[in-house]
């Protein structure tokens, strides 16, 4: 812990210098703090269970029973919890792994017709039948500091997503996770049927994530508006960053390492590797739009930005790490056990 704290420190004061020479109001050092479309929104600031009880929960029956209801509370996690049911988190709670002990398997967790919710340090792996984490119907949510796992030998369909998000759910930052060895990532709008209930809502902001050995959606977005930005893209195979269905991204800051074939597309097409049951073809759907705000850097990766729409700068404040420093701050800090 002390190697890790001393690496962080020594990082972010060279992010404070290298900003410090960098005009703009977004350059400023790192902090593990709130940002995004999850604290400023018009429903107020992602508090979770700020100010009710706090309780520690050690197996799969404690943790059922702590996250039910409404009332504000901290639930904190520790050890391996094995769920035979989807974990259902009520609103106004905070649930938070203790050090990097906590690790969730067998079935995933559905934040569902609710509110004020954060999900916090903690290690969801090898879940079937179901995404890891599905956001629907609900606002201000903060997914951050989390490890998601899997593989992908087993092909695009094996798993579900990763972090899902559909059904008008609004107002959520997933930041700071840890996503790797999986196909399909994060999806936001899962039908493009769905155009008369999602249009409109999906304001999400995705930053200082780290993805490693994927295959598609990091994320996929539909009908919504998501800001993506100081991203690390390592050995992201297939389709990464993909805006279709009238969506609008923001997409600035990003770093792409090692084998990634399409960075970011708007075009409507989704590919063939990420749908492979669907149609040889791929699915078609309308294009998206995107913006590029600050300088990405794509790698060898392509991009194929067919429009651009009216999300071109995003409607906060928040904390953009310099380009050069992106991939090592996120290495080091990323994923569980760091906040």
């Amino acid at each position: 812990m002390k190697f890790f704290i001393a690496n962080i420190a020594s990082v972010l004061f060279a992010v404070a210098v290298l900003a410090s020479t960098i005009p703009g109001k977004h350059f400023v050092a790192e902090s593990w703090g709130l940002e995004g479309f999850a604290r400023d929104n018009p429903l107020g600031s992602t508090t979770g269970g700020n100010g009710g009880l706090t309780i520690v929960v050690a197996d799969a029956s404690g943790l059922q029973a702590a996250v039910k209801g409404n009332e504000s509370k901290v639930v904190l996690v520790n050890g391996t919890i094995t769920l035979s049911s989807r974990l259902r988190v009520g609103s106004n709670k905070s649930v938070i792994g203790i050090n990097d002990t906590a690790h969730i398997t067998g079935k995933g967790i559905d934040v569902a017709d609710v509110t004020n919710v954060i999900l916090q340090n903690l290690k969801i792996s090898f879940v079937l039948d179901n995404d890891c984490i599905t956001v629907r119907n609900s606002t201000r949510v903060w997914i951050d500091h989390n490890e998601f796992q899997s593989d992908i030998e087993h092909g695009p369909d094996f798993y579900d997503g990763q972090v899902d998000i559909v059904r008008a759910s609004d107002w959520i930052t997933v930041s700071w996770n840890y996503f790797h060895d999986h196909w399909k990532s994060s999806l936001v709008g899962n039908d493009d049927k769905f155009r008369d209930i999602d249009f409109g809502h999906f304001h999400i902001t995705y930053h200082h994530n780290y993805w490693r050995n994927e295959g598609t959606r990091g994320p996929a977005g539909r009908f919504g508006h998501q800001h993506v930005y100081n991203n690390l893209y390592v050995d992201f195979h297939y389709q990464a960053i993909h805006s279709r269905s009238d969506n609008q991204m923001l997409v600035e800051g990003n770093v792409f390492r090692g084998a990634t074939r399409e960075a970011l597309s708007t075009y409507g097409l989704v590919i063939p590797d990420d749908s492979p049951n669907t149609c040889v073809c791929g699915d078609q759907e309308l294009d998206g739009y995107a913006n590029l705000g600050a300088e990405n850097d794509w790698g060898s990766a392509t991009i194929n930005i067919s429009q651009t729409g009216n999300f071109s700068s995003a409607p906060y404040e928040y904390k953009l790490t310099p380009l050069a420093l992106v991939q090592n701050v996120i290495e080091l800090g990323a994923g569980v056990g760091k906040i």
